[in-house]
């Protein structure tokens, strides 16, 4: 693929004539001067070629990344290995350039592997049906929420606390938009739901609960008799899908719907994108759920084909009557999490997780053994993402870490969490590693 080219201002000035406008202003006349505003330009001279490459690539280069420092920040993205062959096959021609199979019989080998996406999507879940992919976990629990609502009429939520706090300010949004009720479930002294909250709270007008395991703080929640608790309620679960390595899932509890962000699956952290929706539920379900779905067949000839199946439910076939206005997926990234999978394998997928959580326990014991450190929530269970209580605000051992080559996890106190630090620790942290970030933090804190 070429470099971007830009265009010239006789290019513009012809195209500009060719719609009938006479400049780029009156191109972006209908959008509001006020968020104009906010846009300003670069303050660039203008440069050569040569130039701009180089002044770019010295600005890039200050940027704080993975590849230059050690990172235990999580809070949703994280950083994980990919394997070469990831790259080696996503950045294919007849895969990178491609969209989405509006014809389908041409389009064989994409829906090839959107069907066994969909297929791994749902052994990890324990659900039927999986479709191929949402634009991130935000949006798929909103998602979720909203297919909940079509399935039971009913316009009463329940959204854990313990939710990511950006997923529930989509969930807000989407409510706010259907018009639906949402009543928050508090955590208990363990950081986790309050169970009892949701017993008073599981009345006829329910439309359902949204729960994330292991929830924002890396705590797991205990789904079991949740389903029961809620009767006709749908259970709604947004889960990390790499703890599925080691956990049962969602399915085997009677969840009706179950999300995830797929980053961790073959994704880089990238600066927070793209990202990647999991959704899958039941199969009594099915013509409710959003997204693009690819299902499998036989030509009059016996032949295997691939096709898109229950388009219906889209908005560019059914607009205002359809269950959702996404008509599209992150199919790069769900191509990249496929190949992740795939070549990690069941056995792969199940170290994987050990590794994450084995070496998250063991700083976590570290931390602890360390003056002034804490975890926060020290009975409930954890995966590879733990909240550390510290002696002094985070915001100042962050800064400091930085200077010893660390990026040291996420500042809770936003989030309303007082001298609390979220660190998340994968398969790519070493013992050496771990120990030099455990001293570094008791070297900053004093």
């Amino acid at each position: 693929m070429s470099e971007f080219i830009p265009h010239t201002p006789k290019d513009q000035r012809e195209m500009l004539q060719a719609i009938g406008l006479t400049s780029i202003d009156e191109l972006f006349a209908d959008i509001p001067h006020e968020i104009l505003e906010r846009y300003k330009p670069l303050g660039v001279k203008p440069l050569s070629e040569l130039e701009a490459k180089q002044l770019f690539t010295q600005m890039a280069s200050e940027n704080i990344d993975p590849t230059r420092y050690i990172s235990f920040l999580g809070g949703g993205v994280y950083d994980h290995h990919i394997p070469s062959v990831v790259s080696h096959l996503i950045l294919r021609s007849e895969f990178f350039t491609s969209y989405t199979p509006y014809q389908a019989e041409a389009s064989q080998g994409t829906l090839t592997w959107m069907f066994e996406f969909q297929t791994m999507v749902c052994e990890l879940t324990g659900m039927d049906v999986a479709n191929a992919s949402m634009y991130d976990g935000g949006s798929a629990i909103a998602e979720a929420m909203l297919m909940a609502h079509n399935i039971s009429d009913k316009k009463r939520f329940l959204v854990a606390k313990s939710v990511h706090p950006h997923y529930r300010q989509i969930i807000e949004t989407y409510a706010w938009a259907a018009g639906l009720e949402l009543t928050e479930v508090p955590y208990d002294a363990n950081g986790q739901i309050d169970r009892d909250f949701i017993k008073n709270h599981a009345t006829d007008d329910l439309g359902g609960l949204l729960i994330q395991t292991p929830n924002f703080f890396g705590l797991i929640e205990d789904l079991s008799s949740l389903k029961s608790t809620l009767g006709d309620a749908l259970l709604c679960v947004s889960v990390h899908p790499l703890s599925l390595g080691i956990l049962r899932p969602p399915g085997e509890f009677g969840a009706d719907i179950v999300v995830s962000e797929g980053q961790v699956l073959g994704n880089a952290p990238n600066f927070g994108g793209p990202l990647l929706g999991l959704f899958a539920c039941k199969n009594a379900h099915l013509r409710k759920m959003p997204g693009r779905i690819s299902g499998r067949t036989t030509d009059a000839k016996g032949n295997v084909g691939y096709i898109m199946t229950l388009q219906a439910r889209e908005q560019h076939i059914r607009r205002a009557k359809a269950t959702s206005n996404i008509c599209t997926n992150q199919a790069l990234c769900a191509l990249g999490a496929t190949i992740y999978l795939a070549s990690l394998g069941k056995r792969g997928f199940r170290r994987l997780a050990e590794l994450n959580a084995q070496k998250a326990h063991y700083l976590a014991r570290k931390l602890q053994a360390t003056r002034g450190f804490s975890l926060k929530w020290p009975k409930a269970p954890f995966f590879n993402e733990f909240s550390v209580q510290t002696p002094v605000k985070p915001s100042q051992l962050l800064d400091r870490l930085r200077d010893e080559g660390f990026l040291g996890g996420l500042d809770l106190e936003p989030y309303g969490h007082e001298r609390t630090l979220l660190i998340a620790v994968t398969e790519k942290r070493t013992r050496q590693e771990l120990d030099r970030f455990a001293k570094a933090l008791q070297e900053v804190a004093r």
